[in-house]
């Protein structure tokens, strides 16, 4: 079975909820992503924790983005 199969199965609401929660976590002070994604762009991103980090929170609105992409390319071809 291969990768996509698996996300295919995932329930969408359910990723949905995560992907957004760890998009925005930590709520205060700032969200990591936001946080690391401007580390990234100044080239300050160099600590192996933030660049977990930045990966760790953009995993699952990832995985939702491949989700929703197949379930419409799926959608189109039928």
């Amino acid at each position: 079975m291969t990768v996509f199969k698996y996300i295919d199965r995932i329930p969408l609401l359910p990723l949905a909820v995560i992907a957004i929660f760890m998009l925005l976590a930590p709520f205060a002070p700032e969200p990591h992503l936001l946080e690391k994604s401007r580390m990234l762009i100044h080239g300050e991103l160099t600590k192996g924790l933030d660049i977990f980090d930045l990966f760790w929170h953009s995993f699952f609105i990832t995985i939702l983005l491949i989700r929703l992409a197949r379930l419409n390319r799926s959608e189109n071809v039928e």
